[in-house]
């Protein structure tokens, strides 16, 4: 059901700046079918979140998608998961390619801190190894996306 990432990026532009609007033209943006294939075959993506101080903080973060809700892997006690607790907010970047050759993907929710038990079995499937300990569930409530004339999704 890729209408819901279509609908959210709708409803985003609909409320950005003009400035915004302009870096994102309404020919580059990617469409509903576009969004869901492209996030669905990339694996990884920046998240950001705020520290308890203020400051910023990134990193890579593997990232399950269902609907526009992404689930992301962590280990209990990381950096990102005190900062949600704190600050429940993330945004994540999904970017490929290059100058003119280029895609990206900006998402921004409300996020919040769940156990293995409350991850859907498929999702805590889809990543192996035993280094998990705790999930982050972002759900997407802002969304733009870009993609240089030439590339190809």
């Amino acid at each position: 059901m890729s209408e819901l990432l279509g609908i959210l990026q709708d409803r985003t532009f609909a409320r950005s700046t003009a400035a915004t609007s302009a870096s994102y033209p309404q020919e580059r943006r990617l469409d509903a079918a576009q969004l869901a294939s492209y996030l669905d075959r990339r694996a990884y993506a920046v998240v950001g979140s705020t520290r308890a101080d203020g400051r910023p903080h990134s990193a890579m973060s593997v990232y399950i998608r269902r609907e526009a809700t992404f689930w992301l892997p962590t280990v209990a006690g990381s950096v990102r998961e005190r900062n949600l607790r704190a600050k429940p907010w993330l945004t994540m970047v999904i970017a490929e390619g290059d100058h003119d050759d280029h895609i990206a993907v900006l998402i921004e929710g409300s996020a919040e801190v769940v156990g293995p038990s409350l991850v859907p079995s498929d999702v805590r499937a889809a990543v192996t190894g035993d280094w998990v300990s705790t999930w982050i569930r972002l759900t997407a409530e802002r969304l733009l996306s870009y993609a240089d004339e030439g590339k190809a999704i």
